[in-house]
Formats: structure tokens, C-alpha cells, sequence
């Protein structure tokens, strides 16, 4: 403090009594006041005078003067000013009792426990119990009346259920825990303890708002994907589920560099750490971020959904997941294949699942002494056959003789079946296979014996093209 003469022989009570009125009634946060050594420059204070507060007594705002001086030990400090240390003991005679101190009996007000009152303790309690039980009941009567509103619309009411159940107790603690950061100015709790205390509530309510969020998003992503329906729809339900999870990691990291600032440590140092951390990262785990690029081009580029049939590095089989760094393949065993999404943009795949019909294609081999006449029987009524299914694609399927072979003679079958459904292709496919067979038996034709039908060698592509299950 800068003391006069006059003042030197009162500075107790002058440092005592300048305490309890900043204890009472300085409410202002303390991230206002400058931490420039030559302190805030645009105040239109004189250079040497800085002032922080206001302290709210009497209906007037008194504020705290600050004087730079030169110390001999050390150097230009700022005291508090011997103007502003005058008018303590005409300011002290001003303070009032709290409200705690107004409500509560007074012999809670003189018992202290670690130099809190009973009388604040129970307040502090209050601050806590009341608005929590409030607002727990607030949201039963809220949900209530949602229920009823939605009575005789089941999808409705499971959204509303679904919504209750995920955000209820999130929104709870944060509205809880705003509301007692807010009252804490208001229980009488001296400033050191108000600054400390205000830190450590206030990295709960982040938490606690970190946790809502994530929730919220979790929903609102639900709801959009349950919104996008179809196969048109499929790549973007992924790209979403993959925007989700990109968000909730956000979401946390956001919330650690708050955490962080409040706890006192400096973010712009964090900051500069993490990104030459971040290129380390990326110079030693090359894979890793390029199969997260990888995973999100694909997404991109619509390449693939969850859910979708394809064939990937020659395995086959349905994906199950799109995960940041890798693509989850459950094969037509039962597996569950894990491929590196930077394998997957390097690599070729083969979605089946955007196809909207099915190629029905074989080679009939008929045997030889099958009569032209008969021949041609076969070809005219296995083209009827085609033209009359409306589960075939008219204009495109086609029927024809292509070749006299060495043990048979072939006859192709081309058509389109329209669907997408493997088990409704393959029924189509039976059916029309065996009407095939009915056409060439009336004919009195047959097929030619299977041993005297040359098998192709190992590794040679069949005639016969074989359509994915």
C-alpha cells in the first residue's frame, strides 16, 4: 500500500478494512484487471493510474485506485493508491449485513468450520439443492406434458422418451451449476476463496456442458440419419456418422483448452506445443493420418455406406462400420475384415449395392442332334419367356445361338433381372432357369452330358459368369 506518514501507523487497519470491503463488495471478475506490467493503456487514466472495481457500496461505485511508484528493490510497482486507503475507515463504517447474515440465526452466524460460517455453509447447500430439486421436477412435469401431447403418435413419443432420457440429467447439472457460479457473489464468501472456488465450479460446468453437447449432437445426427432414407441417401447417413464422431472429438478438445485456461495455464504456449507435437505426429504416423484422409474421401466421393455389398481386396462381404481410419467388412463367413481406409483409396472396390438390377447370365449347352427346328423352338420360346417376365428388363436381355462348340452346342441367355435383393435375384433367376429347362424338354431336346463338356483349367475364366450372392 502506499502509505502516507499519517497513514503509516494505521496500515492494519487499513489492509484489514480494505479487505473486508473487497471481501463484500467487489464483484467484478478478477480477468479484468490487466496483467501488463504498464497496465491498460485505452482506460483515459494518467500512465502511472490504473483502478480496478467497481466495489457497489451505498448505491455508488468506489474504485480502487492503483499508483505506480519506483521501488529501490524492486523497480516500478503498483501500490494501492493513499487516496483511495483514505476513505476506508468512512467506507468501512458503510458495510452492511449480508443477507445470509440478515436471514440466518445469528449463533450460526458466529460457529465457523475451516472459517466459514454454519450460516454460509447452508446457504452454499441450498445453492446447490435447490435449483437441482427445482429443475428436476421442472423436467418431469415438462416430459409429462410432452407424453401426453404426443398421445397416439408412437414415433413421437419414442423421440420424446429418446430426448428425455439422453439430455435430462445433462441439462440439470448445467443449469445447476450456472446458477450457483451465479449466486456465489451473493453468499457472503470472502473474495480469495470466491476466486478459487468460482475456478473449480466453473471446470465443473464445462464438463458438464462438454457432456450436454456431445449429447445434443449425438441426437440431432440420429434424428438427421433417420430422416435420410434409401439407397441414394446411404453415403451421406456415413459421411454424417463420421461427421458425428469428428464433432464429439471437438467437442472434448475444446473442452481440456478451456479447462486449462482456467486452471491458469497459458493457452497460446498449449497452443504452439500442440502443433509442433502436431507435426511430429504427422511425420511419425504418415499411415495413420493417411488413412484418415483416406476415410473421409471415400466418404466423400460416395464410394461407400454402412450397410452396402462390396468387394473389397478380393474379399467379399457387407460394411458394418466407417471408422476414421478404417473401413469394418463382415464377410460371407462371418468375419470381421478391418481394411486401412488409405488401402481403400490406393485400391480397387467394387460396390454392389448401388446396382438397381442383377445380370442373369449363362451359357446353355445343348447336345448334338438337336434338329434346327428345335433349335430354333428353344430360341423362340425361351425369348418369350424373357418378354413376358416383368421381373426381366425389357429391351436389354437377349437370347442367341454363339456357338458350335467342340461337345455342345451354346446358346447364351442375357437379361437384366430388376432388383437389388440378392435372395429376391437368385428366386427369379431358380424360376427362370427352370421354366428354361421345361422349354428345351418340350422341344425334345436336351442337354449335353456334363462329362463330355470340356471343364475349363485352373485359373481360366469360365463362360459361365457368376453372379456375386
Amino acid at each position: 500500500m502506499q502509505v502516507t506518514a499519517r497513514q503509516r501507523p494505521n496500515t492494519e487497519t487499513l489492509a484489514r478494512g480494505l479487505g473486508e470491503l473487497m471481501d463484500r463488495y467487489y464483484q467484478a471478475p478478477v480477468s479484468a484487471i490487466s496483467n501488463s506490467p504498464e497496465g491498460s493503456l485505452n482506460d483515459g487514466l494518467p500512465l502511472e493510474r490504473e483502478r480496478i472495481g467497481p466495489l457497489a457500496i451505498g448505491g455508488e461505485d468506489i474504485y480502487v485506485e492503483l499508483a505506480r511508484v519506483e521501488d529501490r528493490e524492486a523497480g516500478r510497482i503498483w501500490l494501492i493508491s493513499s487516496e483511495t486507503l483514505s476513505q476506508v475507515p468512512a467506507l468501512r463504517t458503510s458495510i452492511e449485513e449480508t443477507w445470509v447474515e440478515r436471514v440466518m440465526p445469528e449463533v450460526l452466524s458466529e460457529h465457523t468450520v475451516l472459517g466459514i460460517s454454519l450460516a454460509q455453509l447452508i446457504a452454499w447447500a441450498a445453492s446447490i439443492g435447490i435449483p437441482l430439486l427445482l429443475l428436476a421436477l421442472v423436467s418431469l412435469i415438462a416430459v409429462f406434458l410432452a407424453r401426453k401431447k404426443t398421445t397416439g403418435d408412437p414415433v413421437r413419443r419414442r423421440r420424446v422418451d429418446s430426448w428425455y432420457a439422453d439430455l435430462r440429467w445433462p441439462s440439470i447439472y448445467v443449469l445447476t451449476l450456472g446458477l450457483h457460479l451465479a449466486s456465489l457473489s451473493w453468499l457472503g464468501f470472502s473474495l480469495k476463496f470466491r476466486i478459487y472456488y468460482a475456478r473449480f465450479v466453473a471446470v465443473l460446468l464445462v464438463v458438464a456442458l462438454a457432456w450436454w453437447i456431445r449429447r445434443l449432437v449425438k441426437l440431432f445426427f440420429d434424428y438427421t440419419r433417420s430422416r435420410m432414407r434409401g439407397r441414394e441417401h446411404a453415403g451421406a447417413r456415413s459421411l454424417l456418422l463420421l461427421g458425428e464422431r469428428l464433432f464429439r472429438v471437438l467437442v472434448i478438445l475444446v473442452a481440456i483448452f478451456l479447462i486449462l485456461t482456467l486452471v491458469g495455464v497459458e493457452t497460446r504456449t498449449a497452443l504452439t506445443g500442440l502443433g509442433i507435437f502436431g507435426v511430429a505426429l504427422a511425420l511419425g504416423a504418415q499411415k495413420t493420418v493417411e488413412n484418415v484422409l483416406g476415410g473421409i474421401f471415400l466418404l466423400g466421393d460416395k464410394a461407400l455406406a454402412v450397410g452396402d455389398m462390396c468387394s473389397i481386396s478380393n474379399r467379399l462381404g457387407t460394411v458394418e462400420d466407417i471408422t476414421l481410419r478404417s473401413v469394418r467388412l463382415r464377410t460371407l463367413e462371418q468375419t470381421l475384415l478391418s481394411i486401412p481406409a488409405g488401402v481403400l483409396s490406393q485400391d480397387s472396390v467394387e460396390n454392389f449395392s448401388a446396382r438397381g438390377k442383377i445380370l442373369a447370365r449363362t451359357t446353355l449347352r445343348l447336345r448334338y442332334g438337336t434338329s434346327t427346328e428345335q433349335l430354333r423352338a428353344i430360341l423362340d420360346g425361351i425369348h418369350l419367356l424373357l418378354a413376358g417376365n416383368p421381373q426381366i428388363e425389357s429391351g436389354t436381355f437377349r437370347v442367341r445361338l454363339v456357338d458350335l462348340g467342340e461337345r455342345a452346342i451354346e446358346v447364351e441367355l442375357y437379361a437384366y433381372v430388376l432388383t437389388a435383393d440378392i435372395p429376391e435375384f437368385l428366386a427369379v433367376r431358380e424360376d427362370l432357369l427352370l421354366q428354361v429347362v421345361g422349354i428345351v424338354e418340350a422341344a425334345g431336346s436336351g442337354f449335353a452330358r456334363p462329362e463330355l463338356v470340356e471343364v475349363p483349367a485352373r485359373g481360366e475364366q469360365s463362360t459361365d459368369a457368376a453372379v456375386i450372392p
